[in-house]
C-alpha cells in the first residue's frame, strides 16, 4: 500500500506551529432525527470520510468498557458527532458504517469494529485504518496521528490527554469534548488525502 515508513524518533514536534484542525462552527452534534437525516445526506455522498469513536475511560481493574459512547465521522467541511444515545443515531450510523460504497478512514482504530458489533450490532464495512498502512509491513504498533501530522504538515497535533480521557458518556458534551472529537475524525481525512498524494506522486 505504502512505502513510507515513519521513524518516530526523528519526529520531535516541539518546535513546529499549531495543526488548527476544524472550528467549532463547522461541528454539528447530532442529537435529533432531523440532524440525523441531515447528516446521513452529506456522508453519504461522500467517497471518503474520517471515521473515529470516543469511549468513557475505565479506571477500576477488570472493568470493561461499555463504549463507544460517542461516534465522529467528518466530510472535508464538516464533522458530524453522534452520541449513542438514541434510536435515530443508531439508525443512520447503521447505514453509514455499514455502506461498501462510502470509505471509513480513521488513525488507530483498534478494537472500533468488534465493539461496534458487539454494542450497536454494527459490521463495519469498506475501513481503512491509516495508522496501519503508515506504519509500513514489518513493523510493529500503529502511527499516530501526531506523528503523521508532523510528517505530511510540518505542524503539532495538539492534543488534551485530560480531554481525551473525560467522559464520552455525558449527557452534554462540552466545546472542548466536541473539537477534540470531531478534529479526531477530521485530521483522518486529511491526512489520507496527503497520503494518497504522495503515493500517486511516486
Amino acid at each position: 500500500m505504502s512505502n513510507v515508513v515513519f521513524n518516530r524518533a526523528s519526529l520531535s514536534t516541539t518546535d513546529l506551529p499549531s495543526y488548527q484542525g476544524i472550528s467549532i462552527a463547522d461541528v454539528s452534534l447530532i442529537d435529533s432525527e432531523c440532524l440525523a437525516r441531515e447528516a446521513l445526506d452529506a456522508l453519504m455522498a461522500a467517497e471518503v470520510i474520517g471515521f473515529d469513536t470516543e469511549s468513557k475511560p475505565t479506571f477500576l481493574k477488570g472493568e470493561e468498557s461499555t463504549g463507544p459512547h460517542l461516534v465522529q465521522l467528518a466530510t472535508e467541511s464538516r464533522a458530524y458527532l453522534f452520541p449513542i444515545s438514541g434510536l435515530h443515531v443508531t439508525n443512520a450510523l447503521k447505514i453509514i458504517l455499514e455502506s461498501p460504497r462510502v470509505l471509513k478512514v480513521g488513525m488507530g482504530l483498534g478494537n472500533d469494529r468488534s465493539a461496534l458489533k458487539s454494542r450497536l450490532d454494527i459490521s463495519l464495512t469498506n475501513v481503512l485504518d491509516l495508522g496501519e498502512v503508515l506504519r509500513g509491513s514489518g513493523h510493529r504498533g500503529t502511527v499516530g496521528a501526531k506523528v503523521a501530522v508532523a510528517h505530511f504538515f510540518g505542524q503539532k497535533f495538539n492534543k488534551s490527554k485530560k480531554t481525551g480521557t473525560s467522559n464520552w458518556a455525558n449527557h452534554q458534551l462540552s466545546e472542548r469534548q466536541q473539537l477534540y472529537a470531531a478534529n479526531d475524525a477530521h485530521v483522518a481525512l486529511v491526512l489520507y488525502r496527503a497520503w494518497a498524494r504522495s503515493v500517486r506522486s511516486h
